[in-house]
């Protein structure tokens, strides 16, 4: 028999498992795929980026040219320090607190803003890689579950029929084996592309607190220099 007869003449349990494993797949593929794209652009981007931000000397003409950096994780830590960076320059302006007590105030409000941009661009990388993960882990379980009723049910026709001949037990263990065969194959390519996923978002973060912490010490050596 083929592998589509086979299919179509399995129990409900089976066909159930098969159609989970089948879904949970397409979704992993549907999430490498796009974050494969996202991840390429964040880091050519961030690349390009960091070339305009250390070659260029004055930050609102970084901050101009960010705006065509959509994808670049880096460039909106800068934007969100740079907006906070604005407002605390107004604000000791404004007040007349002097270079001192503007670096003091800077040191802590930039820090926040930064760490704040940071945490919300890796919770926007990171979304929907988890379920990678939980496919990774689960699918092989559900795929051993339904062999596991496949050869329960190889049993019990030999209990009926009192025949354990290969025509007998020879569909069900069948189906036993698609159901590992079809979970080992949702599991591991999420294991490999989350492993992989991690890595790269592992770099991106490291660029980003990079970034911060370099932001930081220009504003700072600006303040005292002023």
């Amino acid at each position: 028999m083929s592998i589509v007869g086979l299919l179509m003449e399995a129990d409900l349990v089976v066909q159930a498992v098969l159609v989970i494993l089948v879904a949970m797949s397409i979704g992993c593929w549907v999430i490498i795929l796009a974050k494969q794209s996202v991840i390429r652009k964040a880091t050519h981007q961030s690349a390009d980026f960091l070339e305009i931000f250390w070659a260029s000397r004055r930050l609102d003409q970084v901050y101009d040219q960010s705006e065509d950096y959509d994808c670049c994780p880096v460039a909106e830590v800068f934007r969100a320090g740079y907006v906070e960076l604005h407002k605390l320059s107004s604000s000791a302006t404004s007040q007349g607190g002097g270079p001192m007590a503007a670096d003091l105030t800077a040191s802590d409000n930039l820090q926040r803003s930064l760490r704040r941009a940071r945490n919300h661009e890796m919770t926007d990388l990171e979304r929907m890689i988890p379920f990678l993960a939980t496919t990774g882990s689960t699918a092989p379980f559900i795929g051993l579950f339904g062999t596991v009723w496949g050869i329960l049910r190889a049993f019990q026709r030999i209990g009926e029929t009192g025949n354990a001949t290969i025509q007998t037990v020879g569909p069900d263990i069948a189906h036993a084996l698609i159901a590992t065969a079809v979970g080992l194959a949702a599991a591991i390519p999420a294991v490999m592309a989350y492993n992989y996923f991690v890595s790269r978002l592992r770099v991106i973060g490291g660029e980003m607190e990079n970034f911060s912490a370099d932001f930081l010490n220009i504003v700072k050596r600006h303040f005292r220099s002023a």
